[in-house]
């Protein structure tokens, strides 16, 4: 369209005199050129391609757990004690009093993270863990420096929140998420690991506090989900 447009125009101008047909390739010229800068903004990868990369991820390693018979929350870690690469366990064992082994635990998939020999979980890489690389400062223990950082990320970044609130007393994390995109479902994914929200919240405030985190609560409602994380000693 810049092309014809860049061509007619001068031709309409100058040889057939007429201002019509000239704006008519003006505008043609405009169109073309708005027309490119929209392609331009499209991302690398589409939207439906990073719908497409998150099922397939998230299908297989529920079926993982649902093959293992693990309905335990999972405790995400920060990279302090991961080896620099912020991660989720999911202990094999039911266990409410857990005990650290005083190390980083290794990057592999089956790792032990007590004391007790029966302290063996399953490790793996939850959406948090990828967006935690998107901060450009890792946020500080206050509730107001957790909430900033969600919100960049959920609402600046990837555009599946419009706000958040954050609301850290002792040794728990309530946040509200308004305009969700990603609700929580049913699925054993979910059970474990929760709802992309939930997991991204967890691996924030677990990066900020230095703690690990495990999602104990999460509901949607009336266009709000509320997330209820524990903060583990």
């Amino acid at each position: 369209m810049c092309l014809a447009g860049a061509i007619f125009s001068p031709v309409m101008y100058f040889a057939v005199q007429s201002v019509p047909l000239t704006i008519v390739g003006i505008s043609s010229v405009m169109i073309g050129i708005t027309c490119a800068a929209l392609a331009n903004t499209r991302p690398y990868i589409s939207p439906e391609a990073a719908q497409l990369i998150l099922k397939t991820g998230m299908e297989n390693t529920g079926a993982l757990l649902e093959e293992l018979g693990l309905t335990n929350k999972a405790i995400y870690l920060p990279s302090a004690m991961r080896d620099g690469k912020p991660q989720a366990i999911i202990p094999l064992t039911e266990d409410t009093d857990i005990r650290w082994a005083g190390e980083n635990i290794p990057g592999r998939l089956i790792v032990r993270y007590g004391v007790n020999p029966q302290d063996m979980a399953i490790a793996v890489t939850t959406p948090g863990s990828i967006n935690i690389d998107m901060l450009e400062t890792i946020p500080g223990p206050t509730s107001s420096e957790i909430e900033s950082a969600a919100a960049y990320i959920l609402s600046g970044v990837l555009d599946i929140a419009s706000s958040v609130t954050v609301n850290l007393v002792n040794s728990h994390i309530d946040a509200e998420v308004t305009g969700s995109k990603l609700h929580y479902e049913d699925i054993w994914y979910y059970r474990c690991l929760g709802s992309p929200v939930a997991s991204i919240l967890a691996a924030i405030s677990s990066e900020a506090l230095n703690k690990p985190v495990k999602i104990t609560e999460e509901e949607y409602s009336k266009g709000k989900s509320r997330i209820v994380l524990e903060v583990l000693p």
